[in-house]
């Protein structure tokens, strides 16, 4: 690809029959026990195309055929703007809008699919309402169809096994030198800084995707008609700072691993200070107890985010008018109490759900989030929900409130409704929409040996030994310890009673059919080839990673 390359997702084409046998999550949905599932779901979708338009809307037959055409490796991608179409846009600017700039193009495989590829774009080409103007130029040695509607221009050539695809012709006449074989080799993406950097993430998987981040330069012809000083505030946020972001999948026997990252200069005073510098076994862990089904936790730098906002606030400003970020501050400070820095240190930027129904029972979900001083923190809870807060108690050293979400006020007084309950210990406020999930969650904390809960479990210490010392996010979630028939039975009443609730709104009738797929699901599938999923987020001097294990 050539140098200039902003964006790529490329596409290896579908496993072979025996690495999607052997992966787990292939094999969920290749299970002959959920085919009932597969046919409901192409039915709602077939239903749903021909209520929007009947004309253009594919038959079960024609979405298998052209299904095949995933089985091929493919490449979409985006060129940025040549500096010569970007001045040549500028100067007619005062006259109009220049020339847009559209860098998309497409690269197939074809090899075995020529007339299904053909059909599809023939396909395609029929269903417009207005016939494209096509006509044939020859670049390079290459006879192009040029493809003209009112609003865009495509480029599409067929080229030994590969067909190509583009909106600028510019684009067109770099990529098809670089598909011949018998080109010299040229400079190409694989030699820049940016692609350098990110190759360790790159170069294999089923697929993989590189996002190149613009240097300042190249947004700087956005400035010029920008309401707001966009150049400045990229500045004020020290973008150049972050080079690209990346990642890929792959298939590793029954299990599906995916790696990503965002890469660029780590160091302090970039963007990259929104992120923690991690721990090994974060604060909340210690709640989640060995039977637990799920759990993540994140870890932000509150202090880096406010300094960033901060930033970004005051480019934003003219110089003359820099004290509109007090005024602001200053209005927080009197709607809280204290000051917005003082306020973001009483909280450690630790983040952590823990979910202990096998039924995935929303009621006892549990969110955590970690402080430091508690009198403080309900000084700043109690200014903050105001009125909406409506009863504290205390009960062993724990604080426990609630806050009503929802509420009126009538001549007959104030209404409140939809509870949410907290409870603040010295070093966490958990919270949930039921006071008897905290208050059981509490007394199972202090019944829990120090090194016990899902810290010890040999399945959770085997998922977290796949990643660094010190991670700032964790996530881990069980299938095996799922009710999954307890939580499809769940999941189908809920929706039944949003539809309900959605018809007697709208005062149309809800449709009867609309769950067939889920109740079609045969639940055993998942116990049968899933086991646990589990991922981590770390930073260090090369940027921010993430990595996630299906297994």
């Amino acid at each position: 690809m050539p140098p200039r390359t902003a964006f790529y997702l490329l596409w290896r084409g579908a496993p072979s029959p025996e690495a999607a046998k052997a992966n787990a999550l292939f094999s969920v949905w290749e299970d002959p026990d959920l085919a009932p599932t597969r046919a409901a779901l192409l039915d709602k979708v077939f239903s749903d195309s021909e209520k929007k338009d009947p004309k253009t809307s594919l038959t079960r037959e024609e979405l298998q055929q052209y299904a095949a055409l995933l089985e091929n490796p493919f490449v979409l991608g985006y060129i940025s703007e040549p500096e010569k179409h970007a001045e040549a846009a500028a100067i007619s600017a005062p006259n109009g809008p220049g020339p847009k700039w559209t860098g998309t193009f497409f690269v197939y495989d074809r090899t075995g699919k020529e007339a299904l590829l053909s059909k599809a774009i023939l396909r395609l080409r029929s269903q417009e309402k207005e016939a494209p103007q096509i006509s044939q130029i020859v670049i390079g040695d290459q006879p192009v169809l040029k493809v003209e509607r009112k609003a865009s221009t495509t480029y599409w050539v067929e080229t030994g096994k590969f067909a190509v695809s583009a909106n600028e012709r510019s684009v067109l006449e770099e990529i098809l030198p670089r598909l011949s074989a018998k080109t010299a080799a040229q400079s190409s993406l694989a030699q820049t800084p940016a692609y350098k950097e990110a190759a360790p993430l790159l170069g294999g998987g089923l697929f993989e995707f590189f996002v190149r981040i613009p240097n300042l330069k190249e947004l700087s012809s956005f400035d010029g008609t920008a309401k707001i000083p966009l150049l400045s505030i990229l500045e004020a946020l020290h973008l150049d700072a972050v080079h690209s972001i990346c990642g890929h999948l792959t298939l590793e026997g029954a299990k599906t691993h995916v790696q990503a990252a965002v890469l660029g200069d780590a160091t302090a005073g970039t963007l990259f200070d929104i992120w923690s510098d991690g721990d090994q076994a974060p604060a909340s862990l210690s709640f989640a107890s060995s039977e637990a089904i799920s759990y993540t936790d994140t870890q932000i730098n509150l202090t880096g985010i406010y300094d960033v906002f901060k930033r970004s606030l005051r480019a934003v400003f003219p110089q003359g008018q820099q004290g509109n970020t007090n005024i602001l501050e200053s209005a927080v400070q009197t709607r809280l109490g204290m000051s917005l820095p003082e306020a973001l240190a009483l909280f450690s930027g630790e983040f952590s759900t823990l979910q202990t129904s096998p039924s995935m029972d929303t009621a006892k979900q549990v969110y955590f989030l970690g402080i430091r001083k508690k009198p403080e923190t309900l000084k700043l809870l109690r200014a903050a929900f105001g009125d909406q807060l409506t009863s504290e108690r205390d009960e062993g050293g724990t604080t426990f409130l609630k806050v009503s979400l929802g509420g009126g006020e009538s001549r007959a007084g104030v209404a409140q409704w939809n509870f949410f309950n907290l409870a603040v210990t010295p070093d966490a406020i958990l919270g949930s929409s039921r006071a008897q999930t905290l208050h059981d969650l509490l007394a199972q904390h202090a019944q829990m040996p120090a090194a016990g809960g899902l810290a010890a479990s040999p399945t959770y210490q085997a998922a977290r030994s796949k990643y660094p010392g010190k991670v700032s996010g964790m996530s881990f979630f069980n299938f095996q310890k799922v009710d999954w028939q307890a939580a499809k039975d769940r999941w189908i009443e809920e929706a039944k009673a949003a539809q309900a609730k959605a018809a007697k709104n709208s005062g149309k009738p809800s449709d009867t059919h609309s769950l067939d797929w889920l109740e079609q699901v045969n639940t055993e599938v998942f116990l049968r080839h899933l086991h646990t999923a589990s991922g981590a987020s770390w930073k260090d001097a090369k940027g921010l990673h993430f990595e996630e294990w299906i297994e």
